[in-house]
């Protein structure tokens, strides 16, 4: 019995060495395929996507600290957009455009939302947030503030905003779904893929998200590796020149 419990061991340990030594997808797979594309994000550092956009397209994609997690949460996933400007005594119904965006985006979405001067005014609240949680979005970046925010914390739902403020844009605001915005200084395209982490939030174009991603698998990789060198020789010196990366 002991030696068929040591095969059988053994044959397991062949077994997870060879799934861990399969190679990630290359960026035509990903391209090809969305929902790969989008869990593989989920599973790279946001501070990598944002060194592999300015390494590859000299860009900056990140936002600015501003925009900072109020709901903590790590999530990526495609913007769905909304423009709030001021419309000072506006009819109710001129933020049903963002409602209409809520309602017809697919489950993953990003709720991605410009206010207008918006740092006092909230884009969402509870109920927005329970209608994002109950259609399955990965969560909420607001150029501006959001308020209930015990609630969003007790429903477990990802916001990133630049504060909390207990005032509503309805009567205030009109809206516009689906158009580009400007979030924390970065332009964002409906169907740009969004991540975002304790580190904060980074934008990459969909026509680059693929190449983009494969380079922060690379540096994810490289930085990863460095730690135990590092705690070994207890050099960063040494370990920058041996792996190229800081």
């Amino acid at each position: 019995m002991k030696s068929i419990g040591l095969a059988i061991c053994g044959l397991l340990v062949c077994l997870v060495g060879s799934v861990a030594a399969q190679p990630l997808p290359d960026a035509k797979t990903y391209a090809t395929n969305p929902a790969l594309l989008i869990d593989a994000y989920r599973h790279v550092e946001v501070s990598s996507v944002s060194d592999a956009l300015e390494q590859l397209y000299n860009k900056r994609s990140f936002m600015s600290h501003k925009v900072h997690a109020i709901s903590d949460g790590k999530f990526a996933g495609f913007a769905v957009t909304v423009q709030m400007d001021k419309a000072e005594g506006s009819a109710p119904s001129a933020v049903v455009p963002m409602q209409v965006v809520l309602d017809a985006a697919p489950p993953g979405s990003i709720y991605v939302m410009a206010v207008q001067d918006g740092d006092d005014i909230a884009g969402i609240g509870g109920l927005m947030a329970t209608a994002m949680n109950a259609r399955g979005f990965s969560g909420a970046v607001i150029d501006g503030g959001v308020r209930d925010i015990s609630y969003l914390k007790k429903i477990a739902f990802p916001v990133y905003a630049t504060g909390i403020v207990p005032s509503t844009s309805v009567g205030h605001y009109k809206a516009t779904g689906n158009v580009p915005v400007t979030v924390g200084g970065v332009r964002v395209t409906p169907g740009d893929v969004i991540v975002a982490d304790a580190d904060g939030v980074v934008v990459i174009p969909k026509d680059i998200a693929a190449e983009t991603l494969v380079k922060a698998q690379a540096l994810d990789q490289t930085e990863h590796s460095m730690y135990g060198y590092i705690e070994k020789l207890r050099s960063l010196q040494e370990a920058v020149n041996r792996f190229g990366r800081l």
